[in-house]
């Protein structure tokens, strides 16, 4: 069957209660700004969203490909996180000028439209520059995949942790003998570990930092435990909401505790936190992305993930994960080399996992160079344990999903709101996103928005 045509008035009018006008900028241009200019038999436009130390390792892996595939000039391009990003991405397939390679977050792949803004990988040119689904882990390949073809090449998955200092839970008496958190299986030895590391804390700082007002934050959190707890959102069909009230309850009293029991300020927002962990606070929870600030700071600490404190091993996850935006004309030696660009990213990953991340290729946590990594060696058991939004169109990164269920946990966590009544109204917002209409091709979940 043919593509169906989806224009730019169609997608601008889908879009227009989500994105302002003024998203559609470039926020930098990378290191491959004057590539098109080159003598190279073969040019690659990439798109990227990575800036800060993402931003870095990315552009030394890029210049590590161009100094290795001479006849392959690169043009990167570092635009604007967040919704700013997937509007340009979208509306450049929409209108045929898309880039040969970009990055999205995994969870956004599937409310992208695949076939239409999206095309799917060759995985014959793949594995002809060394990439299998055999190096992966089948649960974060098959995320990548919607109606049995594959839209997503993962780079990474990008986890939530539990970071530590080391010096205050060692005279708290809450180090094991290898140096690392004692085991913790339910929410009583949690609290426990709590109790005995404010003990341990100079006085003026939090027990713990968890970005109680963060709606992004406190959703992946939940996202974590619930997991945790064999929780589900909808049935395979997309038709049935099957998100279980009950359990979302024992979670938000879980969350809200920490500030009811005095280890969380709810004073202090995400960047208090990772200053008063800096300054001897001993945990804070947050993104993987912190381990380059706090090795910065040299400080005496490690990381793991979120604690199992639901009797299951889980914690949230998500992936940046490169894309073919869609191109009506997509083959050639242009369309080769973007399949070669992103085989050599994933296969020397080694350099982006010293920004935190945890590397998709498998082989490469097996190596001695990524065993040595500390804390990254660590949490590495992470990607066993993914937990992840469900795969609906609304969901993923900061995405639609996270925009409406994640004030109502950050209502529960601060108190202004009982956790029943957040429950509730978590459902409630459920039921009505299962009966929206994807703006990029105005379909339910049910009627294919989602796979």
């Amino acid at each position: 069957m043919g593509r169906p045509d989806l224009n730019r008035r169609q997608l601008l009018g889908g879009l227009g209660g989500l994105f302002v006008a003024s998203s559609f900028g470039f926020a930098a241009l990378g290191t491959g700004a004057d590539a098109l200019a080159s003598d190279a038999d073969t040019r690659v436009r990439y798109w990227n969203l990575f800036s800060g130390g993402d931003g870095s390792n990315m552009i030394a892996m890029l210049d590590a490909f161009r100094q290795a595939n001479p006849d392959i000039a690169v043009k990167d391009s570092t635009l604007q996180w967040g919704s700013p990003f997937y509007t340009k991405l979208a509306m450049a397939a929409a209108g045929n000028r898309a880039p040969d390679l970009g990055v999205m977050h995994l969870g956004r792949v599937t409310g992208f439209a695949p076939g239409r803004l999206l095309d799917p990988w060759d995985l014959g040119l793949l594995a002809k520059y060394g990439v299998r689904e055999q190096d992966y882990n089948p649960t974060l390949w098959k995320r990548g995949v919607i109606d049995g073809k594959l839209y997503a090449l993962p780079l990474d998955i990008h986890v939530q942790l539990c970071f530590y200092r080391k010096d205050v839970l060692k005279k708290a008496g809450l180090l094991g003998d290898d140096g690392r958190i004692v085991p913790v299986t339910s929410t009583d030895e949690w609290f426990d570990v709590l109790k005995e590391a404010k003990r341990a804390t100079k006085k003026g700082l939090q027990t713990i930092g968890m970005w109680n007002a963060d709606q992004n934050f406190q959703w992946w959190f939940f996202v974590a435990f619930y997991t945790q707890l064999g929780g589900t959102w909808f049935n395979d069909a997309g038709t049935e909401v099957t998100f279980d009230t009950d359990k979302a309850v024992h979670v938000l009293e879980f969350l809200r505790r920490h500030v009811t029991d005095g280890y969380s300020d709810p004073g202090f927002g995400g960047l208090a936190s990772a200053e008063q962990f800096i300054n001897g606070s001993p945990f804070v929870w947050e993104g993987n992305w912190s381990v380059p600030v706090y090795s910065g700071a040299k400080l005496d600490y490690g990381a793991t993930p979120l604690p199992p404190v639901f009797g299951r091993q889980a914690t949230h996850a998500e992936s940046h994960s490169f894309v073919l935006p869609h191109q009506s004309d997509r083959g050639g030696p242009a369309n080769e080399a973007a399949h070669r660009l992103a085989a050599y990213v994933v296969q020397h990953a080694q350099q982006w996992a010293a920004g935190g991340h945890i590397p998709a290729y498998t082989p490469t946590l097996s190596t001695a160079a990524y065993k040595k990594l500390d804390p990254q060696s660590a949490y590495v058991s992470a990607m066993d344990h993914q937990a992840t939004e469900p795969k609906v169109w609304f969901a993923g990164s900061t995405g639609i999903l996270a925009q409406r269920v994640g004030p109502v946990v950050v209502s529960s966590t601060m108190g202004s709101a009982e956790p029943q009544t957040a429950a509730d109204r978590m459902k409630k917002a459920l039921t009505q996103l299962l009966a929206t209409k994807n703006p990029m091709d105005g379909k339910t979940a049910a009627e294919g928005g989602a796979a």
